[in-house]
C-alpha cells in the first residue's frame, strides 16, 4: 500500500484522531449534545430562556478548497450568523452573515461561506440572534470541516454509505442510536458521501419490534415516524427525526457530506408520473409527495445547486434547482453526484430497444458526458444511488434500477448506460469508479468486455456498501450486460435482518497523494476491514 502523508489518513481499523482535533473533539461533542435523553441522545447542558436555540447541532456541504456550506436549524425566527477561524481559540475570526430562519423554511438554513483557505482546517461556530433584538443569541454550536487540497500530495480520504433509519429499525437507545456514525466519525474522513435513502419518509416505526432471536428492538418514535409521509410537515418530521441520534449530530459538526437522493426521501420505488395504488396513502400523486418532500430535504441539506435557477424533474420543479452536480475535490478528486430518481422513466419490464430518458433523462446524461470530458482530475467517482449491474426488482414483473435480468444486448435502461460507457472508452476518460448504496449488503463487482454481452467500454469497478442504519438483506442477482464478475460480497441470509443482529457497513476511499493510488476499503461498523482494491491512476479501465 502507498504510504500516507505525515499526519493524514491512517488506514488501520478506526485510528485515534489526529491531534489537531483533540482538544475540539469534546466541544464539538458538548454542542451536538442538544436533543432528548437516553443512550444516544443527550440533554441540553443548560437553556437560554426565551433565546434562540440551535438543538439539530450543524453540517457543512459540498465543501472545496475555498467554500463550504454551512447548515443549522433555530426553534424559533432568528438570524444565522457563522464565524470562522483558523484556530480552536477563535482568537480571530470572520463572520458570515446568513439568513433569516423562519417557519417557510422550517427555521432552517444555509450560509455560504466563500475565500476560505485550500487544504486548511476551518473552526467554525454558528450562533442565532433574535429578529427582534440582536443581542439576544443562542448558545454558540461549534463545527469543523477541512477544505479540499489544491496541492496533489496532500492526498484525500472519504466514506460513502447509505440507507438510514429503514425498514422499522430506528434509533434505539438500547444500543446507543445509530453507531454506525461513531465508527466514521473516529476514522476522520476528509468528506462523507451520503448514496440516497437518507430517510424512510415511507418508513413508520413502531415502539417496539420483537427479533428472531427472543430479543426486543427498542425505537425512539416520533409523532411523525408513525405514519407514512405525505405532508409538507410529515416530510419535514423525518428529516428531522434523524438529528435526534447524538452520533449523527456529532459526526455532522465534524465531517462535511455530499448527499444525494433516492427513493425512500419520498416512497419506496417511485417515479415520476406514478399514481399510487397503496391504502396508507390519502395523496395518491407521487408528484405531489415528491414535490413536498424534495422542498424538506433542501431546508434539511446544504446543498450547491438546489437553489441555482429553475430545473426540471422532482426536484426543480419543488427547489429552483437540481441534485446532480460535480464536487471538485482538488486536483485528485471529482465527484459526480448523480440523480437517478428525478428524471426517470417508469419502472416497467425494462426491454425496450429504444429508451432515451432511462434512469438519467437525456439533459443530465448530456451534462454528465460533458462534465466528464472537462475533468482534469486524476479519479472520477460517479456517485450513482442505484447500482448497474444488480438486479433490483420492483414487484413481479417490472424493475427498479438499470439491469432487468436479461444477460443478452442492452435494452431499456441499459442502453443509456452503454452509451455512457461507451463515450467514457472513446473519449479515453481515465480513472472512473461506481460507488452506491441502497441493496442493503457490501459488495465489489468489476465489469469487463470480455464477459458481457455488450462489449465496447473499458473495465470498471462498481462499490457497494450499505445500510447505515437498516435492515440487512441477501445479495442480489447479477445481470451480464456489462459482465459483472462479483469479487467481493458480504451480505446477509434472511431479509431484513435488523443492526443488532448484524454489522452494518460504509465504505473508505483513500487517494495518495505521492502515487496516485486509490484504496477501496469496504468497512464494517464493528472496526473491520472486510475488503481492500487498489487501482492504479492513469488507467482508462481496469
Amino acid at each position: 500500500m502507498p504510504a500516507n502523508p505525515p499526519g493524514r489518513h491512517l488506514a488501520a481499523p478506526l485510528p485515534p484522531a489526529p491531534a489537531r482535533r483533540s482538544l475540539l473533539r469534546g466541544s464539538l461533542a458538548a454542542s451536538a449534545g442538544l436533543a432528548l435523553g437516553g443512550a444516544g441522545l443527550a440533554a441540553p447542558a443548560f437553556a437560554l430562556s426565551g433565546r434562540p436555540e440551535a438543538r439539530w447541532g450543524v453540517q457543512t456541504g459540498d465543501v472545496t478548497a475555498r467554500s463550504g456550506l454551512v447548515w443549522a436549524r433555530s426553534d424559533r425566527p432568528a438570524r444565522m450568523i457563522v464565524e470562522t477561524s483558523a484556530t480552536e481559540s477563535f482568537r480571530r475570526v470572520r463572520r458570515h452573515h446568513g439568513p433569516s430562519l423562519g417557519a417557510g423554511s422550517d427555521f432552517t438554513g444555509t450560509t455560504f461561506l466563500r475565500g476560505l483557505p485550500p487544504g486548511e482546517q476551518i473552526h467554525y461556530r454558528v450562533v442565532l440572534s433574535d429578529l427582534d433584538d440582536p443581542r439576544r443569541t443562542s448558545e454558540p454550536v461549534l463545527g469543523t470541516f477541512r477544505t479540499a487540497p489544491e496541492r496533489r500530495l496532500d492526498g484525500v480520504r472519504f466514506l460513502w454509505s447509505g440507507d438510514i433509519a429503514g425498514q422499522g429499525w430506528g434509533i434505539n437507545p438500547d444500543i446507543g442510536g445509530f453507531r454506525a456514525f461513531e465508527a466514521m466519525r473516529r476514522l476522520d474522513p476528509d468528506f462523507f458521501l451520503c448514496s440516497g435513502d437518507t430517510v424512510y419518509a415511507d418508513g413508520p416505526l413502531q415502539a417496539s419490534v420483537a427479533l428472531p432471536d427472543g430479543r426486543v428492538w427498542r425505537n425512539l418514535v416520533t409523532p411523525e415516524k408513525a405514519k407514512v409521509a405525505e405532508t409538507l410537515d410529515e416530510y419535514r418530521g423525518n428529516f428531522r427525526y434523524n438529528l435526534l441520534d447524538r452520533n449523527v449530530r456529532a459526526f455532522n459538526a465534524q465531517v462535511p457530506t455530499v448527499v444525494q437522493w433516492d427513493d425512500h426521501e419520498v416512497r419506496n420505488n417511485w417515479y415520476p408520473g406514478q399514481i399510487l395504488d397503496d391504502a396508507r396513502y390519502a395523496e395518491k400523486d407521487v408528484d405531489v409527495l415528491a414535490a413536498r418532500a424534495s422542498r424538506a430535504f433542501t431546508e434539511y441539506f446544504p446543498v450547491s445547486t438546489l437553489r441555482a435557477g429553475p430545473g426540471p424533474g422532482a426536484v426543480g420543479a419543488a427547489t429552483g434547482g437540481r441534485m446532480h452536480r460535480v464536487v471538485r475535490y482538488g486536483p485528485l478528486l471529482d465527484v459526480f453526484v448523480l440523480d437517478m430518481r428525478s428524471y426517470r422513466n417508469a419502472n416497467s419490464a425494462g426491454r425496450q430497444a429504444d429508451d432515451a430518458t432511462g434512469i438519467l433523462g437525456a439533459e443530465q446524461l448530456a451534462w454528465l458526458k460533458r462534465e466528464l470530458s472537462r475533468s482534469r482530475a486524476v479519479w472520477k467517482v460517479l456517485a450513482a444511488d442505484m447500482p448497474i449491474g444488480l438486479v433490483v426488482p420492483d414487484g413481479a414483473t417490472a424493475f427498479e434500477a438499470i439491469a432487468q435480468g436479461d444477460p443478452g444486448a442492452p435494452l431499456g435502461r441499459e442502453l443509456q448506460i452503454a452509451e455512457l460507457l461507451r463515450f467514457v472508452k472513446h473519449r479515453r476518460i481515465t480513472g472512473t469508479v461506481w460507488l452506491t448504496a441502497d441493496v442493503h449488503y457490501t459488495s465489489a463487482q468489476h465489469y469487463a468486455p470480455e464477459r458481457a454481452a455488450f462489449q465496447d467500454f473499458a473495465p470498471f469497478w462498481e462499490f457497494v456498501s450499505g445500510p447505515l442504519a437498516a435492515g440487512g438483506f441477501p445479495a442480489n442477482k447479477l445481470d451480464a450486460t456489462f459482465g459483472p464478475e462479483r469479487v467481493f460480497v458480504r451480505a446477509p441470509e434472511r431479509a431484513n435482518v435488523s443492526p443488532m443482529e448484524s454489522p452494518q457497513y460504509f465504505g473508505e476511499v483513500d487517494i495518495d497523494g505521492g502515487s496516485g493510488e486509490l484504496t477501496v476499503r469496504l468497512r464494517g461498523d464493528d472496526d473491520t476491514v472486510l475488503f481492500t482494491k487498489v487501482l492504479r491512476p492513469g488507467l482508462i479501465g481496469q
